[in-house]
């Protein structure tokens, strides 16, 4: 399977913990580290360290792109972003050891309508170089919810498989496109659609409301409950053992992510797809970066992975 991921608007993560945030006074954090990423970037790491073959395209800054080529580099992976002038972004994110990780995220360079064009210009002639193209993150300034779902649209016409993975008015718009796969957390799903989800059933009635829209998957991931796949065969839940260790959840919801393309590109079943992504999950909230560290752990997590079948079609 030929694999791109799309990161229209990439940044640096600058990732930090503390124990509590105290709003309004100095917090003294623990820096773990500052990263080319993106969603779609991420994506691409983690299938990169799996042994995937892929491109990663979309926007990117020329007066700071270094890190992110070199990272390129050395992920093996095929750099085919489209270079505008000015910096890419920087993101903070501070986990916060009794809490949720919260996002501090910078706006970043704005697309004109001369670089929007020539980009998706380009992108027409994608179906005779990629089968599964992962769409992932926000929408940079310059590009509205009307294009992005329009372009999306364009793709699916090519007869790609759009992997969508994105929130709020992105989100809204991108599933009037007709993506293969959506993959919204809980939080994504209830803003969606207009209400709280407070239990697993409720959750599968808001995913089947948004299947409907023609999506043939939908996976909802829920944090520490696990995730449910929704498609024609019917709901599979996902469990894996709650890590005892959390680092930080950046990058969790892009890793599984990258699991599922994984198992898709393998030929794999349901259950096994979701056992996998599952799996890359958990893995990476024991960590402060984005990526496969450790295949051994990784094993070993898969191997505790808890399914059940919720419902057949």
């Amino acid at each position: 399977m030929r694999i791109a991921t799309v990161t229209l608007n990439p940044a640096f993560d600058l990732v930090g913990r503390l124990a509590r945030i105290e709003i309004g006074e100095v917090n003294t954090v623990e820096t773990l580290g500052l990263y080319p990423a993106g969603k779609g970037i991420n994506v691409a790491k983690v299938l990169a360290d799996l042994g995937a073959k892929l491109s990663v395209t979309g926007f990117l800054g020329e007066e700071n792109q270094g890190d992110f080529v070199q990272a390129f580099a050395q992920n093996g992976v095929d750099d085919k972003f489209y270079r505008i002038a000015g910096k890419t972004r920087i993101n903070v994110k501070i986990t916060e050891t009794e809490a949720d990780v919260t996002d501090l995220n910078f706006l970043g360079f704005e697309i004109s309508e001369q670089d929007w064009e020539a980009f998706t210009r380009q992108s027409q002639t994608w179906e005779s170089q990629y089968d599964l193209v992962a769409v992932c993150g926000s929408l940079p300034r310059g590009v509205t919810p009307e294009q992005f779902a329009a372009w999306l649209e364009s793709l699916h016409q090519q007869g790609l498989k759009v992997v969508l993975d994105s929130s709020n008015a992105a989100l809204t718009a991108g599933l009037t496109a007709h993506p293969w796969l959506v993959k919204p957390n809980r939080r994504e799903l209830e803003v969606w659609a207009g209400r709280s989800l407070h239990t697993i059933e409720e959750v599968i009635e808001a995913a089947e409301q948004l299947r409907s829209h023609g999506i043939e998957h939908v996976i909802i991931s829920m944090g520490e409950k696990g995730s449910v796949w929704l498609n024609g065969e019917g709901v599979l839940q996902a469990q894996p053992l709650r890590c005892e260790n959390v680092v930080s959840t950046v990058g969790a919801g892009d890793s599984m992510v990258a699991g599922l393309i994984y198992g898709f590109s393998q030929g794999w079943s349901k259950e096994k797809t979701l056992s996998f992504a599952s799996a890359t999950s958990a893995l990476a909230v024991s960590q402060s970066n984005v990526g496969i560290s450790d295949k051994q752990a990784l094993e070993q997590i898969l191997a505790q992975v808890k399914l059940t079948n919720l419902l057949t079609f």
